[in-house]
């Protein structure tokens, strides 16, 4: 099944993780060659506002500042998307529950695996921007 789909369904249990109070953390990894952008994580962020997330973007050099930014859930998807199979390969959600894991192989084709939970609880991010 082509990455994009298999996508739409590992993305179903991102929104159910958080619905659901389970959802800890999100990282894409895994990348092609060695990118400036070594990481892209997604922590919750949970308010009166309702729930965000802080967008957290790490680069490999040390002279390269991390950027963050609190985003809705469906602003960090639009800014994550294009990052899917260039240069990432692979989508980490980490709830309380389970851990699932999107990769995408070298034809482009999209799988989901499961595993046990790394994540006992929910730790809510710290943003900078506050």
């Amino acid at each position: 099944m082509p990455y994009q789909e298999v996508f739409v369904l590992f993305w179903e249990q991102v929104k159910e993780s958080i619905q659901e109070g389970r959802f800890a953390k999100l990282t894409m990894a895994k990348t092609i060659g060695k990118p400036e952008l070594k990481n892209i994580f997604l922590r919750p962020v949970y308010s009166d506002k309702g729930f965000k997330v802080l967008l957290k973007f790490r680069y490999r050099s040390r002279d390269t500042e991390d950027q963050e930014q609190e985003l809705s859930l469906e602003e960090a998807l639009e800014v994550i998307k294009p990052h899917i199979k260039n240069p990432f390969l692979s989508v980490l959600l980490f709830t309380t529950s389970k851990d699932v894991i999107f990769k995408v192989n070298k034809k482009g084709v999209g799988s989901i695996t499961e595993t046990f939970p790394s994540f006992q609880n929910v730790t809510q991010a710290k943003s900078d921007l506050e």
